[in-house]
């Protein structure tokens, strides 16, 4: 560390203009930075349910649906049907529409003189315009269910306009630019827009927006704390320009790598400005309290003591988001788990390398006196009303501090069988959100908007395949959070009705084989039928956007085909509630894997580094009992494991260990030298528990930010991670002493009766 040091401060000018280099380079690329919200092409392809729903896409003209709601006081009106036809034209001749379906151009069934007439619900050259047409219509809507509650509300004050995006579509720009189309038509009408194109286009405009606001209050915030605690430039200036310039280096390096900004990397930034100054500030700490005559020896040394905790904190921090790439379900909390270690990486090695070195360039330090005259005045709030007292509590009640801990662990303990999960993305968004809102009317009047298929692999012409569709439709009805379904055999139910035989599927092929004649060439049938016949599918809504009623479904659904899937009619169940389900159940293993992954690889490294198991073991007690509480405050106050949240443990881990790092390589130090327990413990807080203190502050500050977020589980993560900085300082500052105190009391105890007996001996 010596040599290491000694050649940072040679080499200064060098490393300055690398720095400067490599951020002129990376900050160019942050032009093409993009934001990617779609969290279904995260989906894992070797999970089943996901694959499936993505082949839904591809085969059937796309899975992706989106909603354009009118609401009014009586949709049969002439100028809410001609709105319905300006919009379903609009979408039409939109570039990624796969299928546009309103009550302009729905098909229809019905009978004539001369047998059965399929064709269009409305002539669209010749809309009604009379009260006489207008009623008729209304009857006809309302007295069938493929109408009524699925395009109409069944209140008649809202109708619905459907379409489906084509499977290589770019769905955020198609869903931008179909809003823009749609709002320059300046219907008067109030119009809503939803399902997961429109979603994921409002979750870009929000991380935008949380972008543009957060990172500037998060900075400002974070300088503010430090000017209060350094009462300096270089105490100031110093932390921010490492953190800016690691966020400025993970975003190029993101473009670079070829990677978009998603709803959890968007988080990425305000980490790094809260997380990324916490090395400086112990650099600079360190440099504070080190004093010499010759300014460069004193930096040196400063260095040389700093260089090992500071890496080692870094470190543990970086396995806390790597664990991520090995646990997490969806891809987009890998990547947010490599490039926030990266940014991690970028922020130790500026706070080692350039640092000191533009200190040493600058001489942006006091002289050797000015430091030691101000070193010996250790008069301030912080010592005197927080570390001092500290210091003496420690020593004179370390077994009142244990017992608190344990208490608050064991209620926290109760309070995590209480955790909840969330994972419907409608749930991302604040109330009154006009997501939020849509997603609300979808479900109360029009079945919900998350889409559900069932598959059957088949020949879908045999009357098999098609009774065995209509029993699964008629068994998804009876769960109460679908309303709906459509499929051919729906259609083929509905002409042999036309034809005076009864709404049911008939027994002869041949007679399906005529009804089906007739169906070919409408629009909807590549949505409900593969082109060689071998595959249809039931298209759903599932109305619903609890958890614990998703799993509920699709349990549901696993049991019926279970019971009658065969060789020749295979049914496959997919769809949002599938994939959700899916990532329900990987939020508990993704939590579990990536915090047990973490737990070992830094017991391991601190164990290793510090050579000794056992300091490793007393480092992680700390963290580890923040986190227990973390989950029991989760527990009790309903904050919900979602994709953020799922995050926080392992971030807490990561992060919160760097502060128990810090007062054991401080107090092993000074009590390796000194083999005073009081001395060591009193130079370690009024020393490492400055910076601790100082860090704490700032890094919980800049997590708290997030509460502005205008997306719920980043509201919570912020929350989550801000309370576990300051449970793992306090546990720190607390905790870790009091085991520390308690542990080389014993050792002195054990050492000091071996004297005795060997002195008896004698």
């Amino acid at each position: 560390m010596n040599k290491l040091a000694k050649g940072i401060i040679k080499f200064k000018w060098l490393i300055i203009i690398i720095v400067v280099g490599l951020t002129t380079f990376l900050g160019y690329q942050i032009k093409d930075l993009k934001i990617d919200s779609d969290i279904v092409s995260s989906l894992p392809d070797d999970d089943p349910a996901a694959l499936l729903y993505k082949n839904i896409g591809k085969e059937f003209g796309g899975n992706d649906m989106g909603m354009i709601i009118i609401e009014t006081d009586d949709v049969f009106k002439k100028e809410v049907i001609e709105y319905v036809k300006q919009i379903t034209d609009t979408l039409r001749v939109s570039d990624g529409i796969s299928t546009v379906t309103s009550l302009t151009n729905v098909l229809d069934i019905k009978g004539s003189d001369w047998g059965i007439e399929i064709g269009t619900l409305l002539d669209e050259y010749d809309l009604p315009d009379t009260q006489g047409e207008l009623d008729s219509l209304k009857e006809r809507v309302m007295s069938k269910d493929m109408y009524k509650g699925t395009l109409v509300s069944e209140d008649g004050t809202s109708t619905l306009i459907l379409f489906t995006l084509l499977d290589e579509a770019d769905k955020q720009a198609v869903a931008r630019d179909i809003k823009e189309k749609i709002t320059k038509l300046d219907i008067p009408a109030k119009l809503y827009f939803g399902g997961l194109p429109f979603m994921m286009n409002d979750i870009a405009d929000l991380i935008v927006a949380d972008i543009i606001r957060l990172i500037p209050i998060t900075f400002f915030l974070i300088t503010f704390i430090l000017f209060l605690a350094f009462r300096s430039t270089r105490g100031v200036i110093m932390p921010m320009l490492t953190a800016a310039l690691s966020v400025i280096w993970v975003l190029g390096a993101i473009v670079l790598f070829g990677y978009e900004l998603s709803m959890i990397s968007n988080i990425t930034p305000i980490i790094l400005l809260a997380v990324g100054s916490a090395y400086t500030i112990h650099v600079i700490n360190r440099i504070n309290v080190t004093f010499d005559e010759d300014r460069k020896k004193a930096l040196i040394k400063a260095l040389t003591y700093i260089t090992v905790p500071v890496i080692l904190a870094a470190l543990t921090t970086i396995i806390g988001f790597v664990s991520f790439v090995f646990g997490a379900y969806l891809e987009i909390i890998r990547d947010f788990g490599v490039f926030t270690a990266l940014g991690v990486i970028f922020a130790l090695l500026l706070s080692i390398f350039f640092v000191p070195a533009v200190i040493s360039a600058l001489s942006m330090y006091k002289s050797a006196k000015r430091m030691e005259r101000n070193g010996k005045n250790k008069h301030s709030f912080l010592n005197d009303i927080i570390l001092s007292p500290l210091n003496n509590l420690l020593h004179n009640h370390p077994k009142y501090i244990l017992s608190f801990w344990g208490i608050i662990m064991l209620v926290s303990i109760g309070g995590i069988f209480s955790i909840q999960r969330e994972v419907n993305m409608a749930e991302y968004f604040k109330k009154g959100n006009p997501t939020r809102v849509t997603e609300d009317i979808m479900q109360e009047k029009f079945g919900g908007s998350q889409p559900v298929f069932v598959v059957f692999n088949g020949d879908v012409q045999s009357p098999d395949v098609l009774q065995m569709m209509i029993k699964t439709e008629n068994y998804m009805k009876e769960f109460s959070a679908i309303d709906g379904t459509q499929s051919v055999a729906d259609l083929v139910e509905e002409m042999n009705d036309v034809m005076g035989e009864g709404k049911k599927i008939p027994d002869d092929r041949a007679k399906i084989e005529n009804l089906w004649f007739l169906l070919d060439g409408q629009d909807i049938m590549p949505q409900l039928v593969s082109y060689e016949l071998d595959k249809a599918i039931i298209q759903s809504k599932f109305a619903s956007t609890d958890s614990k009623v998703l799993n509920d479904f699709v349990v549901y659904m696993d049991d019926f085909v279970t019971e009658n899937s065969t060789e020749e009619c295979r049914i496959e169940v997919t769809g949002m509630p599938s994939v959700y389900s899916q990532l329900d159940k990987s939020l508990i293993d993704s939590q579990m894997s990536s915090l047990v992954i973490a737990i070992f690889m830094v017991l391991l490294i601190v164990g290793v580094i510090l050579r000794s198991p056992m300091k490793g073991v007393f480092a992680a007690i700390p963290i580890i009992a923040t986190i227990t509480i973390l989950f029991g405050f989760m527990g009790v106050t309903g904050i919900p494991l979602d994709i953020a949240t799922v995050l926080v443990a392992s971030v807490a881990l990561g992060i919160g260990i760097d502060y128990s790092i810090h007062i054991i390589t401080h107090f092993s130090h000074v009590h390796k030298k000194t083999k005073d327990l009081g001395k060591a413990m009193e130079e370690t807080i009024m020393i490492s528990g400055k910076a601790i203190v100082v860090n704490v502050l700032s890094v919980a500050a800049g997590f708290l930010v997030l509460v502005f977020s205008e997306m719920v589980p980043l509201q919570n993560f912020g929350i989550l991670v801000a309370m576990s900085m300051i449970g793992s300082g306090l546990g720190a500052l607390t905790l870790l002493p009091v085991i520390l105190i308690l542990y080389y009391r014993r050792q002195e105890k054990i050492i000091n009766h071996k004297l005795i007996i060997k002195k008896a001996v004698l």
